[in-house]
């Protein structure tokens, strides 16, 4: 059946569209409702002027968007904390709403989880980009770092960060060449005591030069 829709149909048409849709579709479902109606000039004409006030409307709405909430979202980065297993594997995921719920904390607007564009739920750790629909033409991008509960291990985080290991093998280098250089110093400072044989030999010498002076 040929109708035109009098309303938006998310996922089917927006208002004023004209298809052609399945039979029981129209009669059962979309014609009850007044979804839509018989594409007949007289209904065209409705649904042509309802479109262009929807289109109008549209206009204002995206407009206070761009300038109210778009600039308190796009760009926005968020993190979420997660239960992880072994090898870094969640417990469950991340959906639509811990997002719009993330977001509506840190940015303190409203969103709807409709409004989050999540293909599928999160479930890796690491940042991820998201695309906000603000409006149905006004659309932000956001980063949701997803992360475990109390933060990474030490071992992961010492490789998230070379920097830091880096640091951390220079003071152990340096640590290291210190300890030896106290241990050469503390060697040197001790001197072997002299033998009783040697003490003694000197004594005996000038004895016998005493002795031929004498004589």
């Amino acid at each position: 059946m040929r109708v035109v829709f009098l309303e938006e149909v998310e996922g089917t048409a927006r208002t004023g569209d004209v298809k052609n849709v399945a039979d029981g579709f129209a009669r059962n479902y979309l014609l009850p409702r007044k979804l839509a109606a018989p594409a007949t000039d007289h209904y065209i004409n409705i649904a042509q002027a309802k479109a262009g006030k929807e289109e109008r409307r549209q206009e204002k709405v995206d407009e206070e968007a761009r300038d109210r909430v778009l600039p308190k979202v796009d760009g926005k980065t968020v993190e979420i904390e997660v239960r992880v297993g072994e090898q870094g594997k969640l417990f469950g995921s991340v959906t639509a709403r811990d997002i719009a719920e993330a977001l509506q904390a840190a940015a303190r607007v409203e969103l709807e989880h409709r409004q989050v564009d999540l293909k599928e739920p999160i479930r890796e750790l690491g940042g991820h980009e998201v695309t906000i629909k603000v409006t149905r033409n006004v659309l932000a991008t956001v980063t949701v770092n997803v992360v475990p509960v109390g933060g990474l291990p030490a071992e992961e985080a010492a490789e998230e960060s070379p920097e830091v290991a880096i640091e951390s093998a220079a003071a152990t280098e340096a640590s290291t060449a210190a300890s030896e250089e106290m241990i050469e110093e503390e060697t040197l400072e001790e001197e072997p005591p002299a033998e009783a044989g040697d003490a003694a030999e000197e004594p005996a010498e000038e004895e016998l030069e005493n002795d031929n002076v004498e004589t």
